[in-house]
């Protein structure tokens, strides 16, 4: 393995630091003065919000932004990425990013997009091995007004320090600059193939960097064993060590009795692949985790099994727990939580409260005292349906959010289905006619060709909602979500070794067509697919909207709009069953949409190509009235928002930047701004 830095225009990135405190829920830590007009951590703050006061950009101009400069991520690898996620940071007039299928760090001139530095890491077979590969979603960044670092984790799983001036390795962080996160991590991991990566950003506060995990998708797991995804805390200036949360306890720990037949020892998964957030004040790191190995059936890890889809709440310094709320228990939907938690500060019926809003795939918004962890609102434990697949122990209960409500469907009946017209409305029924369905939390069956031949889950095993997750807007408290609906077919046949995993994800198939004798149990050859989304005619199978941005007053706990985003695609306005129909706006499924609220609006590019104004193949750049939904303005983007938007002032002038790609257009950062410049 070796790193290349290249230094382009190193000067141009030094600048002088004036200490001051702005720009979090709490301001425990001093900060430079001009962080205000700046992006330093991925999600705007630590505290998660996606939030600037600017106004430059407003509702009578935003219709005005022109390109003001644009990035090429191609050359950073060695092919060309098309799902570009990444959101870039800006500090002193510097962009920092990952981009490209190398996870390359590039600095550039914020005002003009011109190359200062490159990092690159070859990782050879360890990184063509890794569960988590391209460009990631992004990096940290950290300064004690001498000097400062770029903080990142390599598809390989490798945390790298950077002279955030330089873009050379820190000699004096870890070995020449890299900590291996495969080593330290309290059980045997293959440094070559270990199945443990990380998409997401390091957060780093109090000089303390918190590492998450990440795994392959967990729909066919190969074994009941595999490897475990513990949270580490690290020193920034070091790179070493300095606590590490078992977040599949280990004997004698807080909630080993919750795994039961001893699953805890051979159980993996349980890291923490969204992104996270810090209260500094509280001196509290938080951790949305995901669930344990596999994610449809959980008959191998009997029991609740903490600390699988929870909220958790560290100490930041020692990583001890404070607090944990489990969202669901002993999962069977792939209902990780996928996104960071927003940290506001919100008041009650008269009563101040330190809050944690967690968006969820199950569409609702639980929202925790994170002093405590208590419910702000009641969540209700509530019986469920229970299943009848082999070895499987379902929970008899689940909690149920009782206020915010759910801001998207929650399970599937027949009144969902699609009716545009009596003909599709028949062939919807027949359609689901093979399906089990029901509401939230119905589990998944055993697929038969006879029926049925799986569930119909809705919110799909991507959401609802998924790792963008929302924005937060501290001069209202409202918290503002782009949700999508679709559904999931999610069926259980015999794994491809059952002594090894008993069921996993995957469709009977038809006894009618003889299967290859090489041909895998999972899958099936009917022309439909496990995870795939059921369509009648190509036409979605649900009634719209497709995606809905939602907004929610956080002190009164209700939704006070929601909008259709993104125009009716392609496939829906141009279908010839709907021929002659007037189709109100529907909106664009996509569980990847994130959205940035800046001054009066909220801004969320359209997910997925579509035909613009126009005629030109590309998607919209949308603004709303952040208080009432209304569409103020569009600008046009030739490939769809992939990535996070994030917004920052530099010189007088307020820039605004979005990742996109997709399917024939390689990834690219697009900077927009107002024709002119400086303050206008």
């Amino acid at each position: 393995m070796g790193h290349i830095a290249t230094w382009l225009k190193g000067a141009a990135v030094v600048a002088a630091v004036h200490l001051v405190a702005v720009g979090s829920v709490t301001a425990a830590e001093p900060r430079p003065a001009n962080a205000a007009n700046e992006w330093r951590t991925y999600g705007g703050n630590l505290a998660s919000w996606r939030y600037r006061p600017f106004t430059q950009i407003n509702r009578e101009n935003f219709k005005d932004l022109e390109v003001a400069w644009r990035f090429k991520t191609d050359a950073l690898g060695p092919q060309a990425e098309f799902n570009l996620q990444s959101t870039p940071l800006m500090v002193d007039g510097v962009l920092y990013t990952t981009a490209g299928t190398r996870r390359s760090v590039v600095a550039l001139d914020a005002a003009t997009g011109e190359l200062l530095w490159v990092h690159r890491e070859d990782e050879g077979k360890r990184g063509a091995a890794a569960p988590r590969r391209l460009s990631g979603r992004g990096l940290a960044y950290w300064s004690d007004g001498k000097e400062s670092r770029i903080l990142y984790v390599t598809p390989g799983y490798r945390m790298v320090a950077l002279d955030a001036k330089t873009g050379v390795p820190v000699r004096g962080f870890g070995t020449n600059g890299v900590v291996d996160l495969k080593q330290n991590m309290d059980q045997d991991i293959d440094l070559e193939t270990g199945e443990i990566g990380l998409h997401s950003a390091p957060v780093i506060a109090k000089d303390v960097i918190v590492i998450g995990a990440a795994h392959l998708p967990g729909s066919v797991p190969k074994s009941r064993i595999h490897e475990k995804g513990y949270i580490r805390g690290f020193d920034v200036r070091t790179g070493k060590r300095l606590w590490i949360f078992h977040t599949i306890p280990k004997k004698g720990q807080v909630g080993y009795e919750t795994w039961e037949d001893g699953s805890a020892e051979y159980t993996g998964n349980v890291g923490v692949w969204a992104q996270m957030s810090i209260d500094e004040e509280l001196g509290l790191v938080y951790l949305p985790v995901e669930l344990p190995t596999g994610d449809y059936y959980g008959g191998h890890r009997p029991g609740a099994g903490l600390f699988g889809e929870s909220i958790v709440a560290l100490d930041l310094k020692t990583g001890k727990r404070k607090w944990h709320y489990q969202l669901v228990h002993h999962g069977v939907w792939d209902f990780d939580i996928p996104a960071a938690p927003v940290l506001a500060d919100i008041t009650v019926e008269g009563r101040k409260i330190k809050a944690l809003a967690q968006p969820t795939k199950q569409n609702w918004l639980y929202v925790l005292d994170r002093e405590t962890g208590k419910p702000v609102w009641p969540i209700e434990e509530r019986p469920v349906p229970m299943g009848d697949v082999p070895g499987e122990k379902y929970s008899p209960t689940q909690p149920f959010v009782t206020k915010p409500k759910a801001f998207d469907l929650q399970g599937i009946s027949n009144d969902d289905l699609i009716d545009f017209t009596p003909e599709l409305r028949a062939e919807a029924l027949k359609v689901v006619s093979r399906y089990k369905m029901g509401p939230l939390f119905t589990p998944p069956p055993v697929s038969k060709w006879e029926g049925p031949l799986g569930l119909l889950m809705v919110p799909s095993s991507t959401g609802g909602v998924n790792w963008p997750g929302g924005a937060f807007d501290p001069e209202t408290n409202r918290f503002f979500v782009y949700s999508f609906r679709s559904s999931s077919v999610i069926g259980l046949v015999p794994g491809p070794k059952p002594e090894e995993f008993a069921y996993v994800n995957g469709l009977a198939r038809d006894p009618a067509i003889a299967a290859p004798a090489a041909a895998p149990v999972v899958g099936a050859s009917s022309g439909e697919a496990a995870g795939a989304n059921v369509t009648v005619q190509g036409l979605p199978l649900l009634k719209p909207p497709y995606g809905t941005i939602s907004a929610i007053d956080l002190n009164q706990g209700e939704i006070v709009w929601q909008v259709a985003h993104g125009e009716t695609p392609d496939a829906v306005k141009n279908h010839p069953a709907l021929k002659g129909l007037t189709i109100p706006r529907t909106g664009r499924a996509n569980g990847r949409t994130g959205v940035l609220v800046m001054g009066p609006l909220v801004v969320s590019g359209e997910p997925g190509f579509g035909t613009t104004p126009g005629g030109r193949r590309g998607s919209m750049l949308r603004a709303y009235d952040k208080m009432t939904g209304t569409e103020v303005g569009a600008v046009y983007m030739p490939a769809p928002q992939t990535g996070s938007p994030m917004t920052y002032m530099l010189n007088g002038k307020q820039y605004l930047i979005v990742p996109i790609s997709g399917a024939g257009y390689s990834g690219e950062f697009v900077a927009f701004a107002l024709p002119g410049g400086g303050a206008r």
